[in-house]
């Protein structure tokens, strides 16, 4: 069964920092593009940050561009969501996500090109 698990939310004060992962079990993503989206009360899933298969292209959405850094370890099957300078509208459920398709350079930051997710972990920015 394949699963994606997200870790490492929690609450942080505005200008601090926190570090989300996501396990990918079952089967490897090796080769296939990540990404992370994020869902606030109310509104939308939306992109946050992706990364290449080859784990050598990242891609952000202007919100969270030099702010968060996005990297995976492909010997772990592991990838990581570094969140610096957290605002409060930053508070929203992270999700881990992995594409259906394979591609080293691609990265795709519609949510109908991912087919798998994580049940999400909740990061809460106090202001």
């Amino acid at each position: 069964q394949v699963q994606l698990a997200e870790s490492g939310g929690g609450l942080v004060q505005a200008g601090g920092s926190l570090s989300v992962s996501c396990v990918a079990s079952g089967r490897t993503f090796n080769y296939f593009p990540m990404g992370w989206f994020r869902q606030a009360p109310g509104k939308e899933r939306e992109f946050v940050a992706g990364i290449s298969g080859n784990g050598i292209y990242t891609y952000y959405a202007n919100s969270v561009k030099d702010r968060f850094t996005i990297s995976r370890d492909n010997a772990k099957n592991t990838m990581y969501l570094q969140m610096n300078s957290l605002e409060f509208e930053d508070t929203a459920v992270y999700y881990c996500a992995a594409a259906r398709s394979r591609s080293d350079s691609g990265i795709p930051s519609s949510r109908t090109n991912y087919g798998y997710w994580g049940q999400g972990t909740p990061v809460t920015v106090s202001s």
